[in-house]
């Protein structure tokens, strides 16, 4: 097996346990997948707490019918709530109700803690960390404070 093929499956494998591990806690504690959660926090930082529905997909790397699939649970839960432009009604914006930035804070607070467990030291360092974060936007992987 190639070092390049190992390296894939190796970052394949952590992204699996990562995923596991956010979404244990994350619906543990709050009820939600870390899908759900990186939603809201798009979401949550967008200005006004809102996006178009398109521009929300192209953001997390989705389809607009999966966009549309995820946030539909979190419309039901009242979390977020659908909006049509007053211009133009084909357009469609998903926007964070009261409750949803409520418990995206609380979810934050969680999804924070889960991140420095993960990158606890003595085993990670900070110049770890931003060699790792480096060498994942090279890969294309962009975090979501970045707009």
């Amino acid at each position: 097996m190639s070092d390049a093929l190992d390296a894939a499956l190796r970052l394949v494998r952590a992204q699996t346990a990562l995923v596991r591990r956010f979404d244990s806690r994350l619906s543990g504690l709050h009820g939600v997948s870390l899908a759900d959660f990186t939603l809201l926090l798009r979401l949550g930082q967008a200005p006004g707490g809102r996006m178009r529905r398109v521009d929300l997909a192209e953001t997390l790397g989705l389809t607009a019918s999966g966009v549309t699939r995820g946030l539909a649970p979190l419309e039901r839960i009242g979390l977020v709530t659908r909006e049509t432009d007053a211009r133009d009604a084909r357009v469609a914006y998903a926007s964070l109700t009261a409750t949803g930035r409520r418990r995206l804070a609380e979810m934050l607070g969680t999804a924070e803690e889960t991140a420095a467990e993960v990158f606890a030291s003595p085993a990670w360092n900070a110049g770890d960390i931003a060699l790792l974060s480096a060498l994942l936007t090279r890969l294309g992987g962009t975090g979501l404070n970045r707009h």
